[in-house]
């Protein structure tokens, strides 16, 4: 898609949207101290779970407790072919059919086949999957569920792994399921979306900038082509900020409450105004 001249700043609109909903708490898992628990969110984007896996795999003693996270919703098939588009994952076709599974269940597949994290007997730690979840606050909720069935409760340290584009959104729906906790006992939520989209213009497109995270395999490393189709991305990007404003028609408490109330600055809003003109979204 070519833009006209009036839009020659929009990548610095796409990139300020971005960054806010990446919300990027911890921006390494390399130097990070270990942490009770964390939690991947399954995504379209696999090199989010690539390099968890991989940072695990690495240092075994980085969290006591890894759940994968969900279920079949609206944008499974979009893992489906994410796992089909992959040089080295689309290799699990191999062993069984992905489409029909649960997204938690293709996370699980993966780290079966191309990491090998220790049993917990052996210093890895616990994996749980949770495959019910068919949104974003059915993740955090059946998430809860997920790691209580397995004893594990009280104050605890959890990185949260999500769509860098859901990132914001998912630790609010994670405070939101644990809002009933007394807040001594409450986990504290930290966001990890791995990676930062940042984009650019060039010849009147808007195209990602790619850099790859020291450490990770060349296989595993993140490609333009394992990135949302550029439409799609910024329809994300304008349809989180209108979920994540609290008001009649978001998701904070003056709207839907599924989510507490979030701060969204003013150069954000406008920027999702800016993007939505741009690309006739209708989101």
């Amino acid at each position: 898609m070519t833009l006209s001249n009036s839009t020659q700043n929009l990548s610095e609109d796409v990139n300020s949207i971005a960054t806010f909903l990446a919300h990027n708490q911890i921006p390494s898992l390399s130097t990070r101290e270990p942490v009770d628990c964390i939690i991947i969110c399954a995504s379209s984007v696999l090199y989010q779970a690539s390099y968890v896996f991989q940072a695990i795999q690495d240092r075994p003693s980085l969290t006591k407790t890894l759940v994968l996270v969900g279920g079949i919703g609206h944008s499974t098939d979009l893992i489906y072919d994410a796992v089909a588009r992959h040089s080295e994952y689309r290799k699990i076709e191999d062993d069984g059919d992905v489409v029909g599974l649960p997204e938690s269940h293709v996370l699980q597949r993966i780290l079966n086949h191309f990491f090998d994290i220790p049993k917990p007997d052996h210093g890895g730690p616990k994996i749980f999957i949770e495959d019910r979840s068919t949104n974003c606050g059915a993740n955090a909720v059946e998430t809860r569920k997920v790691l209580e069935e397995h004893g594990i409760v009280g104050p605890l340290s959890c990185i949260v792994v999500q769509d860098s584009t859901m990132s914001l959104r998912t630790i609010a729906s994670f405070d939101k399921a644990y809002e009933n906790v007394p807040a001594a006992e409450r986990p504290n939520f930290r966001a990890c979306p791995v990676f930062v989209p940042e984009t650019r213009m060039q010849g009147g497109q808007l195209e990602y900038v790619v850099e790859g995270k020291d450490g990770v395999r060349d296989e595993l490393r993140l490609r333009r082509e394992d990135l949302w189709e550029k439409q799609r991305f910024c329809e994300l990007l304008v349809g989180e900020v209108a979920r994540l404003r609290d008001d009649e028609n978001g998701y904070g408490p003056n709207g839907k409450g599924f989510i507490g109330h979030v701060d969204v600055p003013d150069e954000v809003v406008q920027a999702a105004r800016t993007v939505k003109e741009a690309f006739g979204t209708d989101r």
